[in-house]
Parts: C-alpha cells; structure tokens; sequence
C-alpha cells in the first residue's frame, strides 16, 4: 500500500511511537511517506528515521509556567494557514491515511474521502474513560482535533473499551530495570528555575532533571542533563522513581519498567489532568496540582510498585494494518488483552 503518515511532533512520545511503526510498516513493504507538523519540529531529536517527509505548521496549544494559555494559543495558531495545508497537501494515490493524532492530514483525508485510521492515546477519549471535568470546549476540540474513520485509542487498562495497552517503543523493552539513587526528573511545561526551585528543597536526593537546554552541569543534588533518547532511557531504567508531567508516553515508560510516578498535569489541558485522575483510580501513580513541596516529600517516601509489563504492541498493530479489515480490530484488542474480561484495575 501507499500510506500517508502524520505525526504530531510537540511530544517526543509521539514520535517515538510513530517511528516505530513507520519501520514496521516500512519492513512489510509498504511505501510510507510522512508529514511532520507542530511549531517545535526544528527542535525535536531524530527526526531523519521519518525520511523523505515534509513539515507543516499545523495546530497546538501554547502554554506559559505549566498552564494551557488560551490567549497564546488563539496567537500562535493560524488557522487560515492550517487550511490551505489542509486542502494543498496531495492526496492523490494514497490508498491509506493514518493520522497519530496530527490534524492536518487527518482532515485531509476526511476532506478526500480516503480511508483514515487514528493511532493514539487521545482517541481512547471518545470512549467512556476516566476525563477530568474540564469544559465543554475543552473536551469537543479533544474528540475532533484530528478525526478519522478509525479511531484506536489506548490506555493503561482497557475499561472494557476497545482499547489498546500503551505502544512502549521497542528500545524500553529491550531495557533491564535497576535501582540507583536517584529520581528523574522532565517537566517541559514548568519554569526550570521554578523545577530547580522546588527539588532545592530536598538536598538528601539526587534528581537528574532533563531540561531541554543545552546547558549541562550540577547543581548540588541535581544533575542537570540534557535531552536524548539513549541517556534518557537509561536513567529511566535506573532510577527510583519518575517526576513529569501527565503525558501518555512517558508515564507508560515509567509504569512498564516498575518506576513510582508523580505527575505535575498541565493545567487546562483534558488530556493531562484526565491522565492523573485515571492513575489515580487505578492507582498506578500520584499526582499534584501545582509544583508542591508536600506531594513530593510524601511521594519520596513510597515504595516502589510492581513492573506493568506491557506487551509489544507495535508489530501485532502493523500486521493489523497490512491486513485491511480496518473496521474490525476485536482479534488486536484480544491478543493484546488476553485477560481482558477478568482483569482488575
């Protein structure tokens, strides 16, 4: 087949993920091209695994010191833009578009008529999952920021929806889980002197904190450490526990490997502080509201949790998708869950 990939790259959870299956797409010869879309492209780390593809602009929120601001994101956005993205992007010969929860050729694909399947954590939210309260807003441009004909979300549990377990990229898998000292630390949507700030406060743990910036170096207890995959994974594995904010991804790394969660969600944003409320009733994790002394110091001194393990998900999917019975993924969802009618939360 020829397929269209769209990834949005505001997240690397995102494009690890895609990656993943471009490969396995990829290696079941089909002939895969990808548009990359989000205002932080240029920024992000290997994206040459996605060649050829194209960028394009394409919509996000904006966000100041852990909070959605809507007067930035009505800013940044430019929806006349992301419209004649949408309606120039070709679309000619595509037999199939999949669309991990990018906008611009989800709703090119439903503007042609071509067959469109979402991958993402988002599309679980059209199903009956634990959402935070949020608004009515909120919650519509959630379900229809990128809407497909065949949407498949995942989750750490299914719900008794048509869920998928979370897609932990291969590298994870392939790690070994230890203990060291120290905490990991990568909240992207904070003030780092804020961060710095607030793990100050607990001089008798170390915390390596991943910040995005070049910069590199100690600050007494805290290691500062810059962004990339391999390092990241490896403090990961090492670690004792994992302090972030309540994306999908990361969280699910963390879970996986048997890692003690405490998650900051970003404010005003569905996808995040739904997150926390669905660790929460699980009870796979903590969270708190804003970057608060106490929630840490309580969180520090729980033990560690049992490893969730999380089967490989990203082959069985690409077979699934070779297969082109798009409309039924019961037989996915049963060899993925196979306990899926007695297992608790």
């Amino acid at each position: 087949m020829k397929i269209l990939l769209g990834v949005q790259t505001t997240g690397n959870g995102h494009i690890v993920r895609s990656g993943a299956l471009l490969k396995q797409l990829r290696q079941r010869g089909h002939d895969v091209y990808c548009i990359l879309t989000g205002p932080s492209t240029n920024r992000r780390w290997n994206l040459d695994q996605f060649q050829p593809y194209e960028t394009r602009a394409g919509l996000s929120f904006a966000s100041r010191r852990g909070k959605i601001s809507y007067l930035h994101t009505v800013l940044d956005n430019k929806p006349i833009r992301f419209l004649r993205d949408v309606r120039q992007l070709e679309w000619r010969g595509y037999d199939l578009v999949i669309s991990d929860y990018e906008p611009v050729t989800a709703w090119m694909a439903r503007k042609r008529g071509l067959p469109s399947i979402g991958i993402g954590h988002l599309y679980a939210f059209i199903h009956a999952v634990p959402k935070s309260p949020g608004n009515h807003l909120a919650h519509w441009v959630t379900n229809n920021f990128a809407p497909v004909q065949y949407a498949i979300g995942s989750h750490w549990h299914h719900f008794d929806q048509p869920l998928l377990p979370p897609t932990v990229a291969e590298d994870v898998h392939q790690l070994t889980p230890s203990e060291a000292e120290h905490i990991l630390v990568y909240l992207p949507f904070e003030r780092q002197a804020d961060v710095i700030e607030l793990l100050s406060q607990f001089p008798q743990q170390c915390f390596r904190l991943y910040t995005g910036t070049p910069e590199q170096g100690e600050i007494n207890h805290i290691r500062l450490c810059k962004i990339g995959r391999q390092g990241f994974i490896d403090d990961l594995a090492s670690s004792r526990g994992v302090i972030c904010n309540a994306g999908f991804s990361l969280v699910s790394e963390a879970l996986h490997l048997g890692k003690k969660v405490l998650v900051k969600p970003l404010t005003g944003q569905v996808e995040q502080e739904s997150n926390a409320l669905a660790l929460e009733q699980l009870q796979l994790g903590h969270w708190m509201a804003d970057l608060n002394a106490q929630s840490v110091h309580q969180w520090l001194a729980m033990p560690a949790i049992a490893a969730r393990n999380w089967p490989e998900v990203i082959s069985p999917l690409a077979d699934w998708i070779s297969a082109g019975n798009w409309a039924d993924y019961t037989v996915l969802i049963e060899q993925l869950w196979p306990d899926k009618h007695t297992r608790s939360s």
